[in-house]
């Protein structure tokens, strides 16, 4: 554990608890896509099944059970908690998830994996390989839906905004953890899967980063070019 592994960590936990916060508050969904939280869920639940036969530190164990449990939570509060149900927008959450973007991912997941997926025994290690694969995969995709949302509302909430703008950070901070590790820490493997996909999912937010930090240094609302 660093200081960067450990921002990142609470900026991602922080952009949770954000968005949570936002739909209590506002008891309004609009703005939010439900489709990116289902992939993230989808994401957590792939990468961390290792919670079920290894014990890595309480730490790491509880923080995987917390976005588990609190994308499910957010998940719930759109789906079904009355009213924000009601302010949740299906037409401009449009994005295709499970076919552009869940479908797709685990394709390459099985390719990358295919030297040892098929075979006549198909190990459980292989098995959970793939589903880290996968999730490392899927994750830079997982917040387009969102960003789409965004931009065809134009005008951004603050504390959507705010969200948006942790999670994100926690992606670019966790780069910094890696180069890091790399630096400080012997023998430490590096996965050129883990750089790619973080490097793409940080350069998705690009966009948003600077609108997010033009309204902050003008002091005005955050709005989104058309």
């Amino acid at each position: 554990m660093n200081i960067f592994r450990l921002a990142g960590d609470m900026s991602h936990t922080a952009s949770i608890l954000m968005l949570l916060l936002k739909l209590r508050a506002s008891k309004s969904a609009a703005g939010i896509s439900l489709k990116t939280q289902e992939l993230f869920l989808v994401v957590f639940v792939t990468r961390y099944v290792d919670l079920f036969f290894r014990f890595i530190s309480w730490y790491n164990s509880i923080m995987k059970v917390l976005y588990i449990t609190l994308t499910s939570l957010i998940i719930y509060m759109i789906r079904e908690h009355i009213p924000i149900k009601a302010t949740y927008d299906k037409s401009q959450d449009s994005f295709l998830h499970w076919q552009f973007a869940v479908a797709p991912c685990a394709a390459l997941g099985l390719l990358i994996h295919s030297w040892s997926w098929w075979t006549v025994s198909m190990p459980f290690s292989s098995l959970i390989n793939f589903f880290w694969t996968f999730s490392e995969v899927l994750e830079p995709f997982a917040i387009v839906p969102q960003l789409m949302v965004l931009q065809r509302y134009r005008e951004v909430e603050n504390l959507t905004g705010h969200y948006v703008f942790l999670l994100g950070a926690y992606r670019s901070l966790y780069i910094v953890n890696w180069v890091y590790r790399a630096h400080y820490e012997a023998g430490y493997q590096h996965h050129v899967l883990v750089y790619i996909a973080g490097l793409v999912q940080t350069l998705l937010y690009a966009d948003f980063f600077y609108y997010y930090a033009i309204s902050k240094y003008y002091g005005g609302r955050m709005s989104l070019p058309a």
